[in-house]
């Protein structure tokens, strides 16, 4: 390779991943750095008593309450979060996973007022637009329950906390030493500026910690995508849309959909104007594109960020399990789609 070619692709990786790269670390030091002041100031019991009716019956700690209700406003923040709680031992790698899962309707809500209800649903028009932010709405909810009820089975119910421990309804006492005083005078209560000094601290170590492999990854990915094209993979909208008996027109809106949702939204339409696509068959094609689309995003986004945050080897667990859930109720979202009597469609 010429070093003017070589030059040019480093300034390419480089303009692509550093831009990503210090956005995905921000947001990370922020959600590790929140974790650590709602722990500091008291706050945890108030912030998860709004999640506690899912991480309850999921058998999660308090704390992964904290992750999730974060992550209905950044995902990445939530994921901070979760990576520190896992980091420091209060949740071992199964009840990760579940509070990922049980993240996902979160982590759509947050899509919401920011793409769905300014962007797709106007590109769409209401009709077509609703029905299709319903059923990926109930998609999300699926697997947020399906992680719920992982969590019932195979989780086992958080041990108290050592602090909260009482024997035969007594009172804790301090434990003195063998004078009779206290074992340890009190510490001097941490003043605000403290803890805030030490939140800040933690997320940047966190983000020390992330950044070099989050980059690493994302470098190598890029690199990839210079030679391969991602979306070669979209050949498999003809299949798709054959097995569910679409129209022909859906394998171009599928194969568009599955690279970028809102081009996708804009080619599909002028069809449903024409009568080309009733609601059903809109809906429809839009989830297949969804399924498309994961071998795409998988590839460029979700693995070098599970990566980054996780390592390799939890890192795939969680993509494989994101990936499978995903693919498996949204395919049966489009089976309700299409053959279920649906009032309205």
């Amino acid at each position: 390779m010429e070093p003017s070619l070589t030059l040019a692709l480093v300034w390419d990786v480089l303009a692509t991943v550093l831009p990503r790269v210090a956005k995905i670390g921000l947001f990370i030091g922020i959600g590790v750095a929140l974790a650590d002041l709602l722990v500091s100031f008291g706050l945890l019991e108030k912030v998860t008593g709004l999640s506690r009716r899912l991480t309850g019956p999921a058998n999660l700690p308090d704390e992964a309450g904290t992750a999730i209700v974060t992550t209905a406003a950044s995902t990445t923040a939530g994921y901070g979060m979760l990576a520190e709680y896992r980091d420091e031992g209060r949740m071992d790698d199964r009840a990760t996973l579940v509070a990922v899962t049980i993240n996902t309707f979160f982590g759509f809500v947050q899509h919401i007022p920011t793409f769905y209800a300014p962007v797709l649903i106007p590109i769409l028009g209401l009709r077509v637009g609703l029905a299709y932010v319903t059923a990926r709405a109930l998609v999300a909810l699926a697997i947020t329950l399906t992680g719920v009820v992982a969590g019932a089975l195979l989780l086992d119910p958080p041990a108290p906390a050592a602090g909260d421990a009482v024997v035969d309804g007594a009172e804790p006492e301090a434990v003195e030493a063998d004078g009779g005083d206290s074992a340890a005078a009190p510490e001097s209560p941490e003043t605000t500026r403290d803890r805030l000094l030490g939140a800040a601290w933690t997320g940047a170590e966190k983000v020390r910690d992330i950044l070099p492999r989050l980059a690493l990854v994302y470098a190598l990915v890029v690199l990839l995508t210079r030679f391969y094209d991602p979306a070669n993979l979209t050949s498999l909208a003809g299949p798709l849309s054959d097995a569910t008996g679409l129209p022909g027109a859906a394998v171009p809106v599928i194969a568009v959909y599955a690279i970028d949702t809102t081009n996708g939204a804009l080619v599909l339409a002028p069809l449903v104007r024409d009568g080309t696509f009733g609601v059903r068959a809109a809906v429809a094609t839009m989830l297949i594109g969804g399924i498309v689309s994961f071998a795409v995003s998988t590839f460029k986004r979700s693995i070098p960020f599970q990566y980054g945050i996780w390592g390799a080897e939890f890192g795939t667990k969680v993509v494989v399990v994101n990936t499978a859930l995903k693919v498996v109720w949204i395919a049966l979202a489009v089976a309700m789609v299409l053959y279920a009597p649906l009032p309205g469609l």
